[in-house]
């Protein structure tokens, strides 16, 4: 008797195999560089053919024809991804493919410059409530002045540290306001950790771990337990040293077109902590730190 896990398996498969036929019939061949057929007509399939498709991403035809026909067959990201360039796919369907036959989904690009402002307004319209958004390697790309005044202003740290994991391990105002600094810490290196773990290949995490490890003696020990642990709902406690105690409730969502970048809303957890957090963002602006003044003066590339 199958399972309801192998009964799930055999429609993921039987769902890849409709996907590919139904990509491979809007194909002709002039749109991979093949010669049309000298006759009209002569074709008795729509779009290109199996062999085709096999040739053009250097599988076997006899595979190829079992993956369109649903079988249990092994494949690999290196050949869905050689189906995806030979079938043309754009990045939805590349994405859709490679959920399909099983594997994580292809690399984001790093946000180009045009989409941060977009975050930072996004940023920008949660305040009084504390807001930032990160990238895979918890990269800062936005956040609202909320957040440069309550928590710290990533502007301080240089370009290459501008990192939420680097905040919290060598940033000692970040340290020195968070009343239980170890378990937050812990929590981020957790998720940092399986995250990094997912690409062990990728420069920009082996340059953070590098980094951390000789800058920070806790960050070297917790690193070598390997914890895992995703995102749980806490709450925070910050002695500010302008506006006092201040708790803040922590959520975390992901944006739909850039499943790979977290946004992280700080909500204060009860009336006080909205007041002082209103209440700082209220006074001038201190001339010494300009741009945590707002999207306008952070405008430029991070």
């Amino acid at each position: 008797m199958e399972s309801g896990h192998d009964n799930g398996q055999a429609a993921r498969r039987a769902e890849l195999g409709a996907f590919l036929r139904a990509r491979r019939a809007r194909l002709r061949p002039g749109d991979v560089g093949l010669p049309e057929d000298g006759i009209p007509g002569r074709r008795r399939t729509a779009g290109l053919r199996r062999e085709e498709i096999a040739e053009l991403s250097g599988v076997g035809v006899t595979w190829y024809t079992w993956l369109e026909q649903g079988r249990n067959i092994s494949t690999s990201a290196q050949v869905i991804d050689a189906l995806a360039r030979a079938l043309l796919l754009g990045p939805d369907h590349h994405r859709h493919l490679r959920y399909l036959a099983g594997l994580a989904a292809p690399d984001r690009e790093t946000p180009s410059d045009d989409v941060r402002p977009r975050l930072r307004r996004l940023v920008d319209a949660v305040a009084p409530n504390i807001a930032s958004i990160y990238d895979g390697h918890f990269d800062y790309l936005a956040w609202n002045r909320a957040y440069a005044l309550v928590r710290h202003d990533p502007d301080r740290l240089p370009a290459d540290r501008r990192n939420l994991v680097w905040m919290m391990f060598t940033d000692e105002e970040n340290r020195a306001r968070m009343t239980r600094w170890e378990p937050a810490a812990r929590a981020v290196l957790s998720q940092f950790r399986a995250m990094a773990g997912q690409r062990p290949d990728d420069p920009r995490f082996a340059d953070i771990v590098a980094g951390l490890t000789a800058a920070s003696s806790e960050f070297r020990e917790w690193w070598n337990e390997y914890p895992i642990r995703s995102f749980r709902p806490a709450t925070i406690e910050l002695d500010h040293p302008e506006a006092g105690r201040i708790e803040l409730e922590m959520f975390q969502a992901r944006l739909v077109e850039r499943p790979d970048l977290v946004m992280v809303v700080q909500v204060p957890a009860n009336h006080a902590a909205l007041q002082r957090i209103t209440s700082m963002l209220e006074k001038p602006h201190d001339p010494r730190h300009p741009r945590v003044a707002g999207v306008e003066e952070r405008d430029q590339p991070l």
